[in-house]
């Protein structure tokens, strides 16, 4: 994803989403042994909250930790705890050797770790602070993920100023405020049921920075909305959906079924929101011209990402659209080698392989634009939107917020059929 009040309104507006539902989906360190580890400054949560496990870091060999006071730390299941001696604010190497974990000078066991801060927010990663605490989770010989896991309202304030700019309209951060709330309980519990974490702490899921991040207006976005989700079903039978959202859709918006496969839903489906986002530097752009032979090596590469037959592609001749939605957008192209080999990506294939491995090159902002034959290159004209276009834009939102529209008409046009609801 990307960029980018009173409590008598609130107890209001909330009373009009309906009932609650239910989802069917380097420095010495002394260790010492302690009883069970006690978090005082814990953020108040309402009941029934759930949590999120968000990966911050993934196949790391080595992390930086520091704390303002010692945190504890558990290793393997079952295991006692034990708090860290850590030296106040300075940092500290955490590494997984063929031993077991070592923090500073200290051996730890193997299995995994889990650190909890003595308050919350008393540890620090790297450069970042977070809600919550962490569990580092091994994942080869001598390497490991970060998982941050916290409650799901803590998280959403550390997403919303990383998804939309400081000065945009608090109606559109409860919007957004909603939506991501949403789309990470329904990561929870579908992908994060077969994985150690449900979300990625970037645009794979959505944006995250954690306590760096907050301001007093996702604070105050987040909590307005505390508990409210979008979803769709029959009434008295509503579940949550995968609530996606973009930054900008260019006028018109993608379906989930032609983006990505995803069951067609109604409040999932395209449509033609006209210049709603037009505010939005992405709103038109090109042309933009890429090499061809640039191209090809990043197709090649995203199909050896993907294991796909595109990894054996020869050289790149043309590329043409092949179909387009009933608004005009791309929804699929094809893309001929100099051997006459023909494929077939959808429009987010499309843009995902040609954005492959480009560092610092040229990138398509969309797939909703037009591939023209320029000698040794593709020139993409015409040009609109930024991000894959599917659920709420960002962009939109932000338009109807200021022209008058509250948060609730912001989602609900956004997501046709749908309503919202109360989780917890």
């Amino acid at each position: 994803m990307q960029i980018g009040r009173d409590a008598m309104e609130r107890e209001g507006r909330q009373g009009r989403r309906g009932p609650f539902v239910w989802f069917w989906i380097a420095a010495a360190v002394a260790v010492w042994p302690m009883g069970c580890s006690q978090n005082t400054g814990q953020p108040t949560v309402p009941p029934g909250t759930p949590s999120i496990r968000v990966l911050l870091l993934e196949s790391q060999q080595q992390v930086s930790v520091s704390a303002s006071t010692p945190p504890t730390v558990r290793v393997g299941p079952g295991a006692t705890a034990h708090r860290l001696n850590f030296p106040p604010n300075v940092s500290v190497p955490v590494s997984l050797t063929p031993a077991g974990w070592q923090v500073g000078t200290a051996l730890l066991g193997t299995g995994e770790m889990l650190l909890e801060p003595a308050t919350d927010g008393s540890v620090r990663i790297g450069r970042c602070i977070y809600h919550g605490r962490y569990r580092f989770v091994p994942v080869a010989p001598n390497k490991f993920d970060v998982v941050n896991e916290l409650d799901l309202e803590s998280y959403l304030k550390g997403v919303l100023p990383a998804e939309l700019y400081p000065t945009w309209h608090e109606e559109a951060y409860k919007a957004q405020a909603i939506v991501a709330r949403t789309y990470a309980l329904y990561e929870s519990r579908t992908a994060g049921l077969s994985r150690h974490f449900d979300v990625y702490g970037d645009v794979r899921s959505q944006a995250y920075g954690g306590l760096n991040v907050e301001t007093a207006k996702s604070r105050e976005a987040t909590d307005a909305t505390t508990g409210i989700v979008v979803a769709y079903g029959s009434p008295g039978h509503e579940t949550i959906f995968k609530a996606y959202f973009s930054s900008c859709c260019g006028g018109i918006s993608q379906s989930a079924y032609d983006a990505f496969g995803d069951p067609n839903i109604a409040p999932l489906v395209d449509q033609n929101r006209g210049p709603a986002c037009a505010e939005s530097t992405k709103f038109n752009w090109g042309p933009i011209l890429i090499p061809k032979a640039e191209i090809t090596r990043r197709v090649r590469a995203w199909g050896a990402w993907k294991k796909a037959p595109e990894k054996d592609i020869g050289p790149i001749s043309r590329i043409e659209i092949h179909q387009l939605s009933r608004f005009g957008r791309p929804i699929g192209f094809y893309v001929t080698d100099a051997r006459g080999m023909r494929y077939s990506l959808t429009a987010e294939q499309f843009r995902e392989a040609v954005n492959t491995d480009a560092g610092a090159g040229v990138k398509l902002p969309s797939s909703f634009c037009k591939p023209i034959d320029d000698g040794p290159n593709i020139r993409f004209s015409d040009g609109h939107g930024y991000g894959h276009g599917v659920g709420m834009c960002q962009w939109c939102a932000q338009h109807q917020a200021t022209h008058g529209w509250n948060d609730e008409a912001i989602v609900l046009t956004a997501f046709p059929g749908a309503k919202l609801v109360r989780a917890y």
